[in-house]
């Protein structure tokens, strides 16, 4: 995977931070900011930033493998919220997740659209900030908060970053307001 010294500088922060507070640390983390950049390195950086989706509904809403999660997103009323300004790290699962989990609870679609629970369910897959892979496997055993407020464990197992049990099949999708890991199951708060 290739890097910016920026999003290098960013990743090796945010997991500073999350180990430091994870450890217990009183002391406030302040981010080192990384100037000088050339300003042919800037507009290279905006112009790549213009390719990407505008936000992580975008991204949901352009594959077929999450209109499950789109119509959750949308009977809960988080859709302008996700197309917000963010930054957002999504993890979102497809399809086949949420039909596990529909199975494994005894729950139809429509249940699931219904519950008032939906809301908390699926702000639990959302953490505040961009959090890419290289960060996520940086902050293995470390637990994050998500929007929602519960907190899910990120760990590192054969390779593979697990959020909460659920294992990321595919990361680092870009959007301009935040980034979406895609996951194998619906996890739930505790």
């Amino acid at each position: 995977m290739k890097f910016t010294t920026r999003k290098s500088m960013a990743a090796i922060t945010l997991a500073f931070g999350l180990t430091a507070a994870a450890c217990g640390s009183d002391t406030a983390v302040e981010a080192a900011t990384v100037t000088g950049d050339a300003p042919e390195t800037e507009a290279m950086e905006d112009e790549a930033m213009a390719d990407l989706p505008a936000t992580v509904v975008d991204i949901a809403t352009s594959s077929d493998d999450f209109s499950t999660l789109v119509a959750a997103v949308t009977e809960a009323g988080l859709v302008e919220t996700l197309q917000g300004e963010g930054p957002f790290t999504v993890f979102a699962p497809t399809n086949a997740a949420f039909e596990q989990a529909l199975a494994d609870l005894g729950l139809t679609a429509e249940e699931l659209l219904a519950s008032p629970d939906l809301g908390g369910i699926l702000t639990y897959h959302v953490v505040a900030g961009k959090i890419d892979a290289a960060a996520a496997i940086a902050a293995d055993g470390t637990e994050v908060e998500t929007v929602n407020g519960d907190t899910i464990m990120v760990s590192v197992v054969d390779g593979n970053v697990m959020v909460d049990g659920a294992t990321v099949t595919t990361a680092d999708l870009e959007a301009q307001n935040g980034i979406v890991h895609v996951i194998d199951a619906v996890i739930l708060p505790g």
